[in-house]
């Protein structure tokens, strides 16, 4: 299918900036291989058995020029114990980029990450395997850059390229739990599957059923599929049929990418591959838009110790649930919620709330009358109770009161509840730990010193109160 003239004019564009000069690809191949030189003396002063190699974006030749990232993999020998396999290869890596900041990191395992020319490294383990005799997670990637690297000339990874920009833009690239969206890999697997980047959006963007991307034919039948995995997208692992690659795509990220899709096919612009920066609100101009709002807005600000990312993001995203079940049970209404998070000590969930304040009483419905032990226990139970403020009476043929509700402030609910009940309100462990002595809880316009004090917060919540991808204006 042939190219608009402006969507063909966008992608040259973002092609001229995403694809690597001759003079970049060079600097990214000579770290590369002085990683490898590195961390294979290291591994061999040892006594490591590690064959050591580039995989990823760098050895498939589909990585951006804006971000390079060279992934380097020591595999180890099957035998290496699984309580050695982390740690004994984390040390490595330690030793090897000694000097050079360095940030752990955590999948099903510890992995290195470190920033070396403004190119990121990741330096991590897996083992030496045959295909199918997966011991880690990490096991598969050597087989993922064998399987792409053949199907992936120089307009095929232009075509990656396109899509990896695009999705960095309108925000749903990256597999990591934070975003929940789509890899690397999975980005190479949709352009062999569909051919170029504009096909995989023509195709997303007509999506009315979900598609079973199946490269090597490994079902006969989708209905089989369909019974394996359950993820809103299914892309076969080529090099292992039991593994779905887009399994960690969430269901709004997917909503996302199918939404701009469409959008950018009918008015194609670089906004969706580079969006505006976003400007933060002033504190006065944050403090109007609350008041106009009318709604209330809810602040859990909390700070915990640092955690590998995924794990916080983990943890984070599992408390922010337990908490919007808490308010929900005690009917406040909830209208929107979501978490922030520096990524080092400062957390914060953010519920924005129909009204903070309940009425002091809510009607209940009992029993039907044809339920005669029901409507005597209910009986029992009301008349005459203290908490019973007018009934029990009858009204089209149940029995009815009104009752005092216990929490009418949804702010001092949270408080109680975290202070006082955090272990059985569903916060998971980083969170507990942290609640008790550095919570605070903010309403509305208290939150504007927190707002002025960290930058990156006032993005994320002025993006919030704007309520839009970037991409839609």
């Amino acid at each position: 299918m042939g190219l608009s003239f402006t969507i063909e004019k966008v992608c040259t564009e973002v092609l001229k900036r995403v694809n690597p000069r001759e003079v970049e690809q060079k600097k990214v191949h000579k770290l590369a291989q002085k990683l490898i030189d590195n961390l294979g003396k290291v591994a061999n002063d040892r006594g490591i058995d590690a064959k050591i190699g580039i995989e990823g974006s760098v050895a498939k030749n589909t990585w951006l020029r804006d971000c390079p990232e060279i992934d380097v993999f020591l595999q180890v020998p099957s035998t290496m114990p699984r309580e050695a396999f982390g740690t004994v290869i984390l040390d490595v890596a330690k030793k090897a980029m000694e000097g050079r900041k360095q940030i752990e990191r955590f999948a099903e395992h510890p992995y290195l990450e470190s920033i070396i020319d403004d190119v990121y490294v990741n330096i991590v383990p897996c083992y030496r395997v045959k295909s199918g005799e997966w011991i880690s997670a990490t096991d598969r990637t050597p087989f993922h850059t064998n399987y792409i690297k053949p199907h992936i000339d120089e307009q095929k990874g232009n075509e990656v390229r396109l899509l990896k920009r695009f999705m960095k833009g309108v925000g749903v690239y990256g597999a990591e739990i934070k975003i929940g969206g789509f890899s690397g890999y999975l980005c190479e697997l949709l352009v062999l599957n569909y051919g170029s980047f504009i096909e995989v959006l023509q195709s997303f963007g007509n999506w009315e059923e979900r598609p079973i991307i199946d490269l090597e034919g490994n079902y006969e039948r989708k209905d089989d599929v369909k019974k394996i995995f359950e993820e809103p997208l299914c892309v076969i692992d080529p090099v292992d049929k039991e593994r779905n690659v887009a399994a960690a795509v969430r269901k709004e990220r997917l909503d996302e990418f199918i939404a701009a899709s469409r959008a950018f096919i009918k008015n194609p612009d670089l906004k969706f591959f580079y969006p505006l920066e976003t400007k933060a609100l002033t504190a006065t101009e944050l403090d109007k838009r609350i008041n106009i709002r009318g709604s209330t807005f809810v602040f859990v600000c909390f700070e915990a110790v640092a955690s590998v990312p995924d794990i916080l993001w983990g943890q984070l995203y599992k408390s922010q649930k337990a908490l919007v079940k808490l308010i929900e049970l005690h009917e406040f209404t909830i209208l929107n919620h979501s978490v922030w998070s520096d990524e080092t000590k400062t957390h914060v969930f953010v519920c924005e709330m129909e009204n903070r304040f309940l009425p002091t009483l809510k009607l209940h419905v009992g029993p039907p009358l044809q339920k005669r032990l029901e409507c005597e226990k209910f009986l029992i139970k009301h008349t005459g109770s203290d908490s019973t403020v007018s009934g029990p009476r009858l009204e089209n043929g149940c029995w009815v009161v009104y009752v005092k509700r216990k929490d009418l402030d949804v702010v001092n609910l949270l408080k109680e509840k975290m202070l006082n009940n955090k272990n059985r309100i569903g916060l998971a462990e980083i969170v507990t730990k942290a609640i008790t002595e550095s919570v605070q809880v903010l309403v509305n316009n208290e939150v504007l010193k927190f707002y002025s004090t960290y930058p990156e917060f006032a993005k994320f919540f002025t993006e919030y109160i704007e309520g839009k991808p970037r991409w839609l204006t």
